[in-house]
């Protein structure tokens, strides 16, 4: 249903280092830039993030990123550690969601609960 989604962040710079280390074993990369807004992607610009434009304090969003299989949720959560994420979730099933659900949990550079998710069993 969602076509794209855009995050505000702090620093725009971080950010970006770490999404681009996150989203690569994923499949996506950067596909567009407008000065310091960023879009990532496979074949287009899925998942966007630009800096803070809005008055008050940001509220934390949980982001779910589908991985093609367990694998590339694993290679998510190794990238995201390497990159300094607080982990919130390492990669497990998660049967009360489904009984393939398996996905990690971590923290991106502004308290963002970013998760990789796959529903393929094993």
């Amino acid at each position: 249903m969602l076509d794209h989604i855009s995050l505000q962040v702090a620093d725009p710079a971080a950010s970006a280092a770490f999404y681009d280390r996150v989203l690569a074993p994923l499949g996506s990369k950067r596909l567009m830039e407008f000065g310091l807004v960023i879009g990532w992607g496979t074949t287009q610009p899925r998942f966007w993030i630009g800096p803070v434009t809005t008055p008050g304090a940001a509220r934390e969003v949980h982001v779910a990123l589908e991985a093609a299989d367990r694998a590339q949720v694993r290679a998510f959560f190794e990238a995201a550690v390497a990159a300094g994420a607080e982990v919130l979730h390492e990669p497990r099933l998660w049967p009360e969601y489904h009984l393939a659900y398996y996905g990690a949990f971590v923290r991106d550079p502004d308290g963002n609960n970013v998760e990789a998710v796959c529903h393929r069993s094993e």
